[in-house]
């Protein structure tokens, strides 16, 4: 069977001898080890996910720290995806692939001999930046060899991927966790052999013509924007719990942003190669899309982050149930986007798609602010499947969008700038919405423990002073009632908080118009 994509992947990719179209079969053997490199990439930030409580415990660290695990990680993979998207208009974009899994692997190993929270901290650093490239680069790889309207189609199988290591890898590690021969170290050594895989099925299958071009890497403004959304993400972790959110730390903070995000503007305005050119954002679609793919990563990461403590400090659950209670979420998540690509495919169009998850991702979070320790999970399941199926829906047609409207020449740009608001609506939402839980947690055990009267004033804090997070097993029962309703009440709390958001990048896709796919790869 012959796909519409026309010239695709020539000179030497696998089955296009004589630069004719590709089969189904042979884009699916060359896309093989990026799907793999995906599954790997998205393995490594949701296999810790259920073992967090855990290992936060072991390590002596506390809600700042159990954020900042997962803002580390997102922190450099949004600071380095401009970086990789544009290193791909300039090198061999095989080879990046090759070694963005290579940093993931050193960066895999080392985190799992973490002997503290900040060590474990630092490792998610040098894990993220390969993670950033392997995200970076899958859509740019296949935007490379597949013609936009037969993109939509495989595109649906990278959301399957995406949906099965989101399921599979907190499942995965919750088992790990939960084995005490293992423990939550393996979490991080697992991923190593599918990295080390996808190297090999990349070198096999994975052939791309290099467009040989003087490169001009713009360091400068890498290090600019890297240093802007560092210093942001700070400012969030802290806020009202280190100092005021209204403070001479917030104005410096935020103000030093400013200037380093107004300083980029100009570095940019005058780089040669810069690392996301500005005269992108005169295109409507992109401009919108990447305001869309902001709001949206709030939604997507918060979703992914915040349920383990929900099942497993709200419910009194094992990490290796709290993976199995999230199946709903990406159950939704590999339909929508299996079932949107085909379609997609088929008629060209995406926009109602769009939309559509826009209202669902919505709804989901609205729904989920409801709940509370003691909901019912039925409910439970039955708003995160309403999420999944939001998400999927969104996630990879922002990308798509973006992808119709651009030159070769920057295809890797626009594709890295979607990814890129992306990865910081995330990791500034979750550092937010961390700092906001974290300050909600001893708010309610402060009010249930008061509830209790002097009985409840004997039990102090209940083990959440000082950010910590307590361990439930030692607690008596009316204090374990009160911390699970805590942080039951909490997690609902981030939920509503993150739900406006969605809205907005709801209100936002209403304004992106609509170009039907293109056939051909530009």
């Amino acid at each position: 069977m012959a796909t519409t994509t026309p010239s695709g992947v020539r000179d030497g990719d696998a089955g296009a001898a004589g630069g004719t179209p590709m089969t189904h079969r042979q884009i699916m053997e060359a896309l093989s080890g990026l799907m793999l490199g995906m599954f790997v990439a998205i393995l490594s930030s949701t296999i810790v996910s259920n073992a967090l409580p855990e290992i936060i415990t072991d390590l002596g660290g506390g809600q700042s720290a159990y954020t900042w695990v997962v803002t580390a990680s997102l922190l450099a993979m949004t600071a380095t995806t401009p970086l990789w998207g544009k290193l791909a208009d300039l090198f061999s974009k095989k080879l990046l692939v090759q070694f963005s899994l290579v940093i993931y692997v050193i960066g895999s190993v080392v985190a799992g001999l973490s002997q503290s929270s900040g060590m474990l901290i630092a490792c998610r650093v040098v894990q993220g930046i390969g993670v950033g490239g392997l995200s970076a680069l899958a859509q740019i790889v296949m935007a490379a060899m597949i013609s936009p309207r037969e993109r939509g189609r495989y595109s649906g199988y990278l959301g399957a991927v995406f949906a099965v290591a989101t399921v599979g890898g907190p499942l995965l590690g919750g088992v790990i966790t939960d084995t005490d021969w293992l423990g939550w170290r393996w979490c991080f050594y697992v991923g190593v052999p599918f990295a080390v895989l996808a190297l090999l099925v990349l070198q096999k299958t994975l052939r791309l013509p290099v467009v040989r071009r003087e490169v001009k890497v713009d360091w400068s403004g890498a290090a600019l924007i890297s240093a802007a959304v560092s210093l942001l993400l700070v400012w969030v972790t802290f806020a009202g719990d280190k100092y005021d959110w209204l403070s001479w730390q917030t104005a410096v903070m935020v103000g030093g942003s400013v200037v380093l995000g107004a300083l980029f503007v100009a570095v940019e305005a005058r780089a040669a190669e810069p690392i996301i050119p500005l005269r992108l954002f005169r295109n409507r679609t992109i401009a919108l899309a990447s305001l869309a793919s902001l709001f949206v990563g709030v939604a997507m990461f918060a979703g992914t982050v915040f349920f383990s403590q929900y099942f497993q400090l709200a419910r009194d659950k094992s990490p290796t149930m709290s993976g199995v209670m999230t199946i709903p979420m990406i159950a939704g998540l590999f339909l929508s986007s299996t079932v949107s690509g085909q379609i997609i495919t088929k008629t060209g169009r995406w926009k109602a798609w769009l939309v559509s998850g826009g209202v669902l991702v919505t709804a989901g979070l609205g729904l989920l602010g409801t709940i509370r320790y003691d909901t019912a999970y039925w409910h439970v399941a039955l708003f995160m499947a309403v999420l999944g199926l939001g998400i999927g829906m969104m996630m990879q047609n922002l990308v798509l969008c973006t992808q119709n409207q651009v030159a070769p020449r920057d295809l890797g740009a626009a594709s890295s700038v979607v990814t890129f608001f992306r990865s910081l609506g995330g990791a500034v939402g979750v550092s937010a919405l961390g700092a906001v839980m974290g300050n909600k947690v001893t708010e309610y055990v402060k009010e249930g423990l008061a509830a209790l009267g002097p009985k409840g004033a004997a039990l102090g804090h209940g083990g959440t002073g000082g950010g910590g997070i307590p361990d439930l097993d030692k607690l008596p029962a009316p204090a374990r009632q009160v911390m699970e309703s805590a942080y039951g009440h909490a997690v609902g709390d981030v939920f509503l908080y993150s739900a406006p958001f969605a809205l907005l990048a709801f209100l936002v896709t209403l304004f992106i118009r609509e170009v039907a796919l293109k056939n051909a790869t530009h």
